[in-house]
């Protein structure tokens, strides 16, 4: 008798000790994912932090007839050997805009070559000592600073990383992410009411629901490859357009929408309709003025994670053409345009080590458009959630 105690309490013992490990195990993986988040906000934030600022110089800008034959001499020699070559060629132009300028001489703070800004912010550059020490007495006077850097979102892409701006990639998306939400919202909707509500559960209808899962778990790579062939090649929409990107994200969101949109319906208590049919209700109706209010948070909240994704991706834009240089925000649907993923990405695969904070920077602008977008979400959700 003692015996068979003995070993119901080793057993018992045996299985806490189970309980524990796992239990520890679970903490530490927990707390190797949070290290990992960490380490990852840590090292974008560090890197992202310093684009917000630009290194600027106060100068007199003579604005004259011959700044307009050479814009080296626009600024005084030798500080015009540390201005941005992009500004200084900008002058010209200027001037042509606004003749009121010629003739003219104003103090202005002027953007410094990137690596006089690098230099300042303690990185690597290509800096020769003779114009260190002519920035160092510079810094020493305030002739130059480190200034909050409003070209980073007003300026578009540039060849020269102090100019570089994302002010056209986020045209582009919100472009592009206005094309995918009013073509696949709508068919994703439509598709989940008719699968969920009027098909019938035969041979034809479960193959279809097969594939649509099947479609959401594909590499987004793939519809690159389908809004080539259909939308370019086919149809013959422009390469490099919102309109083309947006179809084609919209393809690759169709699945989400729909998964999580018939997710809704299903939710919906069957007695709603069963009450609504009794009260003499055609099907539409019931669906009209009883099932879609009620599934709209569920419909809404997938939606938007949906769109949510399409707004980070990047491989099925790199197929059709999105990955061009595109300096100007642009003008319509069918114009060349470039999305924030696409901008990190293309800065990242740049030389100059300066491009490294920018997109870091853009990373942080990305991260911030898709974290609002998830908690608009979840807001959504808790907004208009009726519980049972």
């Amino acid at each position: 008798m003692s015996e068979s105690i003995l070993s119901q309490s080793s057993a018992h013992q045996k299985r806490f000790r189970a309980e524990k490990r796992f239990k520890a195990l679970s903490m530490m993986a927990l707390l190797l994912a949070a290290s990992f988040l960490v380490f990852f906000f840590y090292d974008i934030i560090s890197k992202g932090a310093s684009a917000m600022q630009q290194a600027e110089v106060l100068v007199d800008v003579h604005y004259n007839q011959e700044s307009l034959d050479n814009y080296n001499k626009a600024v005084e020699s030798p500080i015009n050997k540390l201005v941005s070559r992009g500004y200084l060629r900008t002058l010209p132009l200027k001037m042509k805009d606004h003749p009121e300028l010629l003739g003219t001489t104003v103090q202005e703070w002027v953007v410094l070559d990137s690596d006089i800004d690098q230099y300042l912010k303690g990185k690597p550059n290509r800096l020769k000592a003779k114009h260190k020490k002519l920035v160092d007495e510079l810094v020493t006077v305030g002739a130059i600073q480190l200034n909050f850097n409003s070209g980073f979102f007003t300026n578009g892409d540039s060849k020269m990383p102090e100019l570089a701006g994302i002010k056209s990639a986020t045209i582009g998306s919100l472009y592009l992410l206005f094309i995918t939400m009013i073509v696949a919202l709508p068919i994703g909707v439509m598709t989940a009411l008719y699968l969920e509500e009027y098909a019938p559960d035969n041979r034809l209808t479960q193959v279809i629901e097969v594939n649509i899962n099947n479609l959401a778990a594909i590499p987004s790579i793939l519809f690159g490859l389908l809004g080539l062939a259909i939308f370019i090649s086919f149809f013959g929409t422009p390469r490099s357009s919102a309109l083309t990107g947006g179809l084609t994200l919209a393809l690759m969101t169709l699945p989400v929408i729909i998964i999580s949109a018939r997710a809704a319906l299903r939710a919906v208590p069957g007695s709603i309709r069963e009450a609504a049919v009794g009260l003499g209700a055609s099907r539409w109706q019931t669906i009209w003025h009883h099932v879609l209010p009620l599934a709209f948070p569920g419909i809404l909240t997938g939606s938007i994670i949906g769109l949510a994704q399409a707004m980070g991706e990047t491989a099925p834009l790199l197929i059709i053409g999105m990955m061009a240089y595109v300096p100007d925000s642009p003008g319509g649907f069918l114009d060349a345009a470039t999305v924030l993923p696409a901008q990190i990405y293309t800065w990242t695969g740049e030389s100059i080590r300066a491009y490294s904070e920018r997109a870091a920077a853009g990373i942080l602008v990305l991260l911030a458009i898709l974290l609002s977008l998830n908690g608009l979400a979840v807001w959504l959700r808790k907004r208009f959630e009726t519980r049972w």
